[in-house]
């Protein structure tokens, strides 16, 4: 429950992956009722909470109205997504289907059923592209890169639409790197699962070019916890800026050279560097500030860059599946 003591009926769209699953947790020990929605792209059945309710669908999909219909929802938590920036880049109208009309979809399902509000999980690395601020703030001008970017800040729009016409309340959380135990090790996965996977086989993770690009690394407890807040922010009503839009990072500037060399000093022999080609196009510094965050809603980051990585090693290490082929399925999840 939140901490004014409210139960809340709230559905997590991709909730079965990454980050999702560890919010359907914490919300369910919460004591909120909690629904999931993912159509297991890139989720997982297992990482789903079995006190929590499981649809297997798409968030395209006509029968979303059905879903909605039956759980009167109070909050929605928004998750899934097509969340590969290269695909982004290669088919831009499915990055839009999915992202933008997928979303389109879920609004238009919480305005006909009474939803409250909505969380949304956005980012705060594709968004601002490159800046004269870093770390960058929320009132810094958005020039994203991608079109991943362009429909989460197209989203973000939408939202204040039905705000202003429908009355739908909402939090945007503009995510940094986020990374921790569950994320997939495959595919267009964060790098930090890259090459903690690549270290554990054995094999020298590649560094793309020079590897002093750097990243905010935020742990997915923090994260969290932010998903928590946001609850709070939305039920009490009292928040001035509605839409809320708030980083989620750390504000800490973190280059892949130094990535590699923590958590090479896990293993008994740390490796050398093995460096590959730059990424063509590839941004070359990324970092958010937070403290907005903290102003409004109270959040800040907690979890330090060497416990954060300790933890997200340790679970890799027991983790008896970190070896997985990746699931084949249709939407890609987060």
């Amino acid at each position: 429950m939140t901490s004014t003591g409210v139960n809340l009926r709230v559905l997590v769209t991709g909730g079965a992956g990454f980050i999702g699953s560890h919010i359907v947790d914490a919300y369910v020990q919460a004591g909120h009722h909690v629904a999931v929605v993912d159509n297991l792209t890139t989720g997982r059945r297992d990482n789903v909470n079995s006190r929590a309710q499981f649809v297997c669908a798409d968030i395209r999909d006509p029968s979303m109205d059905a879903v909605f219909q039956h759980g009167q929802f109070d909050v929605v938590n928004h998750h899934a997504a097509q969340i590969d920036l290269r695909r982004s880049v290669a088919d831009p109208a499915h990055d839009a289907e999915v992202n933008i009309v997928g979303t389109l979809n879920l609004l238009e399902c919480a305005r006909r059923h009474g939803v409250q509000s909505v969380i949304l999980a956005s980012t705060g690395g594709a968004i601002y592209g490159d800046q004269a601020i870093y770390p960058t703030p929320e009132s810094e001008a958005a020039h994203p890169q991608s079109p991943y970017g362009v429909a989460k800040l197209a989203i973000e729009h939408y939202l204040y639409y039905y705000r202003s016409v429908h009355g739908l309340r909402s939090v945007v959380l503009r995510y940094a790197n986020v990374y921790g135990p569950r994320q997939d090790p495959f595919g267009e996965a964060g790098v930090v699962a890259i090459f903690i996977k690549r270290l554990l086989a054995g094999d020298r993770p590649i560094i793309n070019g020079d590897g002093d690009q750097t990243r905010d690394f935020v742990f997915v407890d923090d994260v969290v916890q932010a998903n928590l807040v946001a609850l709070d922010y939305l039920l009490d009503g009292s928040g001035e800026a509605d839409p809320l839009v708030v980083n989620i990072g750390t504000g800490e500037e973190v280059s892949v050279n130094r990535l590699f060399a923590l958590l090479s000093e896990f293993l008994p022999s740390p490796p050398t560097s093995l460096y590959g080609p730059a990424k063509p196009g590839e941004q070359r510094r990324s970092v958010i500030n937070p403290s907005y965050a903290k102003q409004t809603m109270g959040w800040e980051p907690r979890v330090g860059l060497e416990e954060g990585f300790r933890k997200t090693w340790d679970w890799f290490k027991v983790d008896s599946d970190h070896t997985r082929k990746p699931r084949m399925a249709a939407v890609p999840t987060q």
